[in-house]
């Protein structure tokens, strides 16, 4: 695949399927986005427009380079404009059997040289590259939202993926200056997995009323050094988004405990209380602000952290346990993908890991349940008094 002459599909004008086109527009690629709703490509080629006038305006690009990718960038709502494609990003909604269907039609269209990926957060890469007859070009290529901001891409190859594929979609990828880790197949990669005790742990802080959630999120800030906290960043993902995450998760991990949904976010999407697209999440938004409520006590802000970070940390030991990636890639995904204060490892050997094992330790004995058994790796580590990196 020629990296610089390429023609980039997208599979769906959505805010992700928008946001990839521009970015490979950006890169000097021809771009042919394909939606089969007009209202949806409408929306799309005002927000892509939107974002290159924003550019613009802050003196990113000039009015050319804002023309000039515009130009590059062609809208369609038929999948047979996908033929002089190099590489197909889907980026549709995340259901299985949808993406599916309509992988089984691109490779009906495109060359057999053509890279399929698909922008899934959560979904088997194996089980959508499983409706191919040619399973073996089908990769996932995860971009962050917005894509063409977030430095971070996950890069998973299935199962049958060629070797080849993943070179060259690496080198693609790497090529838009992006900072790219790979990830094994399995639920919610590296970022969607290991960031879950993130919001899991402060919901059920905040279910316990141990904490409200105005005051989980200034400790994780304050104390933490998090940029956002849980629930502002929830409210920013949107809840249902983050919700149908979990759910994926969870369910493909065949309900393991540590994934478990929360019934308080579940009934905040019932309720059409989404975050910032609908106007209101677990905070009240007047513009682009929360409400301004203040925080309980500060006494608690350092047990909300300790407990939401060593289940983190726990997590990433896990992964590592289970070779879902490097220790360089997991620290890596979770500072550039999630922009987290520092890698999840790295930490771990800052805080002491017989502190993060004595904390999971003492969860565990309070609430009886395989949410706060800690990693085998940990508790391996600790017995021979390892770190992850020389420090």
């Amino acid at each position: 695949m020629n990296k610089s002459k390429v023609i980039v599909g997208v599979a769906g004008s959505g805010a992700m399927g928008s946001g990839i086109a521009q970015l490979a527009a950006m890169k000097g690629h021809q771009v042919i986005l394909v939606d089969n709703n007009h209202s949806a490509i409408e929306k799309s080629e005002e927000y892509i427009n939107k974002a290159l006038y924003n550019l613009v305006v802050k003196q990113k690009i000039n009015d050319d380079d804002a023309a000039k990718f515009k130009n590059l960038i062609s809208f369609s709502d038929n999948l047979s404009d996908f033929k002089s494609c190099g590489i197909v990003i889907e980026a549709i909604v995340e259901k299985l059997d949808i993406k599916q269907e309509l992988f089984k039609q691109l490779e009906n269209i495109v060359a057999m040289d053509c890279l399929l990926a698909t922008n899934t957060s959560s979904l088997s890469v194996t089980a959508i590259a499983g409706a191919c007859v040619n399973p073996s070009r089908v990769i996932g290529i995860h971009f962050f939202n917005p894509a063409p901001v977030m430095p971070l891409v996950e890069i998973i190859p299935g199962l049958t993926t060629d070797e080849k594929v993943i070179i060259n979609a690496r080198s693609l990828i790497n090529g838009w200056g992006k900072t790219t880790v790979v990830a094994k197949d399995t639920p919610g990669f590296i970022v969607n997995r290991i960031a879950r005790p993130f919001y899991g742990e402060a919901i059920r802080i905040y279910e316990e009323q141990l904490a409200n959630y105005i005051t989980i999120d200034h400790a994780m800030k304050e104390v933490g050094g998090f940029k956002m906290g849980p629930f502002e960043l929830m409210d920013f993902i949107c809840n249902d988004i983050n919700y149908a995450v979990t759910e994926t998760v969870w369910q493909q991990m065949f309900f393991e405990p540590r994934y478990k949904p929360s019934l308080t976010q579940k009934r905040l999407v019932e309720a059409g209380r989404l975050g910032r697209k609908s106007g209101r999440g677990y905070y009240t938004y007047s513009g682009n602000n929360p409400d301004s409520n203040l925080p309980d006590e500060k006494k608690y802000y350092q047990y909300i952290v300790n407990r939401i970070l060593c289940m983190l940390v726990n997590e990433a030991i896990d992964a590592l346990y289970h070779g879902i990636a490097t220790k360089e890639d997991i620290d890596l995904a979770m500072t550039k993908g999630v922009n987290y204060p520092k890698g999840l490892l790295l930490w771990a050997d800052d805080m002491g890991l017989s502190i993060v094992l004595k904390t999971i330790n003492e969860l565990y004995d309070e609430y009886s349940e395989d949410r706060y058994r800690p990693s085998p790796l940990l508790k391996k580590m600790v017995a021979n008094n390892l770190k992850f990196y020389n420090l």
